[in-house]
């Protein structure tokens, strides 16, 4: 009987040990994956943030929308109302004029945008992140136009109001339409400016992020880390 209880204990003892080791790998495995699973978020946000904040930065400078592709233009019954005025003496530089102060209020609302960016970028899971990945060459901007549109619309409207009146463009407006009206045989119109600012703003803005976008995912030379690097390859794997 006592040799049959030593058996029996060096068994277990055995089994436990085996268990002990089989749990260990497992752990470790399941570390390794999670670890993996990190960088590769960790590497996504690093890419949405170089987006995002050289978009910022270059957007909210000094005619950061004026001297850019992504210049902000007349609006199509705005554009109506400015080819009747230029023939109004006083008001020959007026597309010109008003194309500057859109810009500048384009401009002073960029400066909004970081902190919305940011949050979003915080928020995103891990699945997130590898359908980005994995996914179009715009996948990135996508996925930040879906969750940070509207609420960079709205935080944006008030300071493009703001901006507007600011640069005296909502004023000047007014008197280039009001100019207009009193031409005999035209139709009276009086076209906002703030919606058409805010979504060339924004449409701006998401432009130069696909930009970098498309940089890190087609030139190794823009990533600039070794995450970077390291998340990346797993796309260009995919290729």
């Amino acid at each position: 009987m006592k040799k049959i209880f030593v058996v029996l204990l060096a068994s277990f003892m055995v089994i436990g040990s085996a268990n002990a080791q089989l749990k260990g790998v497992l752990n470790k495995a399941k570390a390794a994956v999670t670890g993996q699973d990190d960088e590769t978020g960790l590497g996504i946000k690093e890419a949405l943030n170089l987006g995002v904040t050289e978009a910022v930065k270059s957007l909210s400078a000094e005619n950061g929308y004026l001297e850019s592709p992504y210049k902000i233009l007349i609006p199509e019954d705005a554009q109506k109302v400015i080819d009747k005025v230029k023939k109004v003496p006083g008001f020959g530089n007026v597309e010109d004029e008003l194309i500057a102060k859109m810009n500048k209020a384009a401009e002073l609302a960029a400066q909004k945008a970081t902190p919305i960016f940011l949050n979003a970028i915080k928020q995103m899971t891990f699945r997130d992140a590898m359908n980005i990945l994995m996914g179009k060459e715009d996948a990135a901007t996508t996925y930040l136009q879906s969750t940070t549109r509207q609420q960079l619309y709205d935080s944006f409207m008030p300071v493009i109001q703001s901006s507007l009146d600011e640069v005296n463009a909502r004023a000047y407006w007014k008197t280039v339409v009001d100019a207009h009206n009193k031409l005999p045989l035209v139709k009276k119109m009086n076209p906002a400016l703030d919606d058409h600012v805010n979504n060339k703003a924004l449409d701006g803005m998401f432009g130069l992020i696909q930009e970098k976008e498309k940089g890190i995912r087609g030139d190794s030379s823009q990533r600039t880390s070794p995450l970077l690097q390291k998340v990346f390859a797993q796309q260009d794997k995919k290729k």
